[in-house]
């Protein structure tokens, strides 16, 4: 067992951080030191080029987090009650460079599996993550303010996003990674609180997602500013996933939140070869933008998405979505408006150059 542990850089570059065994941190709240902070275990601080690998396993021991009251449809009759609700993320990488993780299995973390802040290089590879699909705000890789990612060749299983790109990541590429059970590949969200948040050049290729809430979404909320730009998915195999292709900018978790009239611009968004089969709880398309600040320059191409139990195919969503279908898609988007809306090309619209 391995206490609460920060590692403090700077550190010899080409450092390895190898595990072998199994590591585990104390089990649940009642036994997390009290002069420990309760949001994160294991802590690595400006360090550049270190390997974090082996054949071993973290065990986040989650299951006593996960079942906090204050947690999500943890309270009585679904309800979420007050309370301390602070868990800590397994793993946390905080202003590094040149990172690299390979090989590890991390499994059931009381909160975020993997998370990066504010790093410059990072490459994870050959990574497996699990935890419960009911297992809630398990996120399996989550970068912020951070450029230069590449994420390859890995199984994420949990109750979260499987990735999750948040405010100021630039250059994220995310390949040959199977996701699910989950809710998905994420951008965002984004804005929340009025914040300002810029995300370009996002790439997702070689994905399978699988019985999972969401396939490959944009969510922002309202009120934020911004822009998310220059985003591929490209040759992605989707399983009855909900929701396979979502834009949400009106995302909200109490379903109480009130209109806004700025919001993160989301534009230059491109689906390519993307198929499979969609829960039919949901469409199989959903473009949900702002009233006041539009998606523009979507488009679409070589898209088939069939209901995954052999109902008739569902229409798409769209509310004030710009852009164009390529070539044949399945569904049909008819919904798509053409060019670009007044309100975007006469307005001051925070575009994040």
């Amino acid at each position: 067992m391995i206490q609460p542990t920060m590692f403090l850089g700077p550190c010899e570059a080409g450092l390895v951080f190898q595990i072998d065994g199994v590591v585990v941190p104390p089990d649940g709240p009642d036994s997390w030191p009290t002069n420990s902070s309760r949001r994160q275990w294991l802590v690595f601080y400006r360090t550049d080029g270190l390997a974090l690998q082996g054949g071993g396993v973290i065990e986040g021991r989650g299951e006593k987090w996960w079942n906090l009251p204050c947690k999500p449809h943890r309270g009585i009759n679904g309800s979420t009650l007050p309370g301390p609700c602070d868990s800590p993320v397994a793993v946390r990488f905080f202003e590094g460079s040149n990172l690299t993780l390979r090989g590890l299995r991390i499994q059931n973390s009381p909160q975020f599996h993997f998370r990066f802040d504010s790093c410059n290089g990072v490459t994870v590879d050959s990574i497996t993550i699990s935890s419960p699909a009911s297992s809630p705000n398990t996120d399996g890789i989550h970068v912020e303010n951070t450029d230069f990612v590449g994420i390859y060749n890995s199984v994420i299983s949990n109750g979260d996003d499987c990735v999750s790109i948040g405010a100021g990541c630039w250059h994220v590429h995310v390949q040959n990674v199977t996701c699910g059970p989950s809710h998905g590949i994420s951008i965002g969200s984004l804005g929340k609180q009025n914040s300002r948040a810029c995300v370009s050049n996002v790439t997702v290729t070689n994905a399978v997602i699988k019985s999972s809430d969401n396939g490959v979404r944009i969510k922002t909320w309202q009120g934020g500013t911004g822009s998310v730009s220059t985003v591929t998915f490209k040759d992605i195999y989707m399983d009855n996933v909900r929701n396979p292709i979502i834009i949400d900018q009106y995302y909200c978790l109490n379903k109480g939140c009130a209109n806004q009239t700025s919001a993160v611009l989301v534009s230059g968004v491109s689906y390519e070869n993307i198929k499979g089969t969609y829960d039919v709880r949901s469409p199989p398309m959903h473009f949900g933008c702002s009233d006041s600040v539009p998606c523009t320059n979507v488009t679409l191409s070589d898209i088939e998405l069939l209901p995954a139990q052999g109902y008739v195919v569902a229409d798409p969503y769209c509310w004030n979505v710009y852009g164009g279908s390529e070539s044949l898609t399945i569904p049909p988007v008819p919904c798509l408006l053409e060019g670009l809306p007044r309100s975007i090309m006469e307005s001051d619209v925070d575009r994040c150059s």
